[in-house]
């Protein structure tokens, strides 16, 4: 079984100096030969030789009318005054799986995007520069590390301009107990407080919708950073965020296809339906999320999001995919507690073994996903709610099936997010 992991109390203190951005910041730059050899820079437009200089899309500062030096007080014209090719919007976790789709939909709305990538991106750090620069091809792209304030801070100082909107895709990349600490709260912070030196007025944060239940690290870190990005909004009327929380990726339930297709049955846990969500395509989850940079009405919300139609079961999910291969239903269904004894006994031996406390993290994750909804939670009832959770985009579970038995997974492999 594969999941995806898309899915207060602390004060995060700013000095009052860094309120306001007094850096100053050019009207346009000037034009200039990007050495392709020169590659230590932190902002790195460091292409191959079959692409022309004339096809790089150069960042575009906050902008007057002349190319005289001047400063400036990002909070003097509320950023969602202008058009968007006015707008610097910085991209954190902009190589993840989300993130590449993010910085795709920014560059095609015409907005100047900062992507910040590390030197090795990728799944396992397979990627280098030149090839994270073709990913996010028509962004800026800076090298540096966000789990670093310092390095980040300096990365983008560097680059002298100012940062309008900040979005961070960023996630653990495997929910270890660490790594969710260290990724999905330390890193986002470091984004945030980075991002607000340099004239921020927005945050848009890619969360997760089963936060709503926190049983997890990795849900508790991204609720922690949740509080901390409501509190300074509360404590500055000059700064807003946005906070999506989608539901399932499709990749996410994708993991069976290729077994099905063999011939082999599916595989769910107790009846079925355990659990449902309404799974959100990539490139609807990335469009809901550039819509929320500027719409006033995602402005200062949490904003749970699903793709259209109904929730679906795994049940379901599995009927869809027979369905599609015009073959009878073959299902076998494992008992939850089975999952129930593995987390006990790895959770007395990570006593006593510490290093086993993320194998135990691990089996905590799947079980979450393999008997909770993805959907919008009624605090009242306890219960989930499929109808109040909202719907957007075009693409559907059953279009993504298809195509992966056409074209197979390329692309949407899970990596360190595997559990099983």
């Amino acid at each position: 079984m594969s999941t995806s992991l898309t899915c207060g109390g602390y004060t995060l203190n700013i000095p009052k100096q860094t309120q306001h951005f007094n850096k100053t910041c050019t009207n346009s730059f000037t034009k200039f030969q990007v050495n392709p050899l020169h590659s230590s820079l932190p902002f790195h437009n460091h292409l191959s030789n079959s692409i022309k200089l004339s096809k790089i899309k150069l960042l575009h500062p906050i902008a007057a009318s002349s190319s005289t030096i001047v400063e400036k007080n990002p909070k003097e014209q509320n950023f969602r005054s202008k058009k968007p090719n006015d707008i610097n919007v910085l991209v954190v976790g902009s190589t993840g799986y989300i993130g590449k789709f993010v910085v795709k939909e920014l560059v095609k709305r015409g907005y100047n995007v900062i992507a910040v990538a590390r030197e090795r991106s990728g799944i396992r750090g397979k990627y280098g520069k030149d090839e994270t620069v073709l990913q996010l091809y028509g962004a800026n792209v800076c090298f540096s590390d966000v789990s670093n304030s310092g390095v980040l801070e300096r990365s983008l100082e560097e680059l002298g301009v100012c940062i309008d909107v900040v979005v961070s895709c960023l996630a653990s990349r495997n929910g270890g107990i660490k790594d969710s600490w260290l990724i999905d709260y330390e890193a986002t912070k470091n984004s945030l407080v980075a991002g607000r030196k340099l004239g921020a007025q927005h945050f848009v944060l890619l969360s997760a919708i089963c936060v709503q239940k926190p049983l997890l690290e990795f849900q508790r870190a991204k609720l922690k950073f949740e509080a901390d990005l409501i509190r300074m909004a509360e404590e500055d009327v000059g700064f807003s965020y946005s906070i999506v929380r989608p539901t399932a990726f499709f990749k996410s339930l994708g993991g069976q296809i290729e077994l099905v297709k063999d011939g082999k049955p599916y595989v769910m846990f107790g009846d079925g339906k355990l659990c449902a969500c309404k799974p959100i395509s990539e490139p609807d989850l990335a469009s809901f999320i550039v819509d929320s940079v500027l719409d006033e009405d995602k402005r200062n919300r949490v904003l749970p999001i699903g793709g259209p139609g109904k929730a679906v079961t795994p049940l379901e999910q599995g009927e869809i995919l027979f369905s599609l291969l015009g073959k009878q239903p073959k299902f076998i269904k494992v008992p939850i507690e089975i999952m129930d004894f593995a987390i006990g006994v790895l959770d007395f031996l990570a006593k006593i073994f510490p290093s086993l406390e993320d194998a135990a993290e691990f089996g905590k994750i799947g079980r979450y996903y393999a008997a909770e909804s993805m959907l919008v939670l009624d605090p009242v009832t306890g219960e989930y709610d499929a109808e109040n959770t909202p719907s957007y985009g075009t693409d559907t579970l059953e279009d993504f099936f298809q195509k992966v038995l056409r074209e197979g997974m390329a692309g949407q492999e899970l990596g360190e997010q595997t559990i099983f």
